[in-house]
């Protein structure tokens, strides 16, 4: 059975930031997508085009010095678009650590990402975590 071609294309996108290819990443997704990142921390927001996406993704390698790792656990397509992923984040930044789980909700048009909502575990660690 053959993995469904918005599948693949997430996939390809947590390949590239996991091994920090920006230039990949870029061309994954539309030049207006938007970023919705939860919670309430210097991260929040809604971070709208390709540039100020890859630079939120710069400023999470920068302040974790390069600690990021990223286990993907399922991609899940409903073939109309639409693209669920489900990864466990671990990270350091100064003197905390983090090991959460998120996902992804991913809005696919013409094979570029569109949009993307991000969902965790635990808002209040997150944010403590950012913040």
């Amino acid at each position: 059975m053959s993995e469904h071609p918005d599948c693949a294309l997430v996939r390809q996108g947590y390949t590239a930031f996991v091994s920090g290819d920006m230039e990949t990443l870029g061309t994954l997704m539309t030049a207006d997508a938007v970023y919705h990142v939860p919670g309430h921390n210097p991260l929040s927001g809604h971070h709208k085009g390709r540039e100020a996406i890859l630079d939120l993704f710069r400023r999470m390698g920068e302040e974790t010095d390069g600690t990021m790792q990223i286990q993907l656990e399922a991609v899940l397509a409903d073939g109309r678009g639409h693209v669920m992923s489900f990864h466990t984040s671990r990270a350091d930044r100064g003197d905390r650590g983090i090991e959460i789980r998120e996902g992804l909700f991913f809005t696919i048009v013409g094979g570029k990402v569109t949009d993307i909502d991000e969902c965790t575990e635990d808002l209040d660690e997150m944010d403590a975590f950012w913040s």
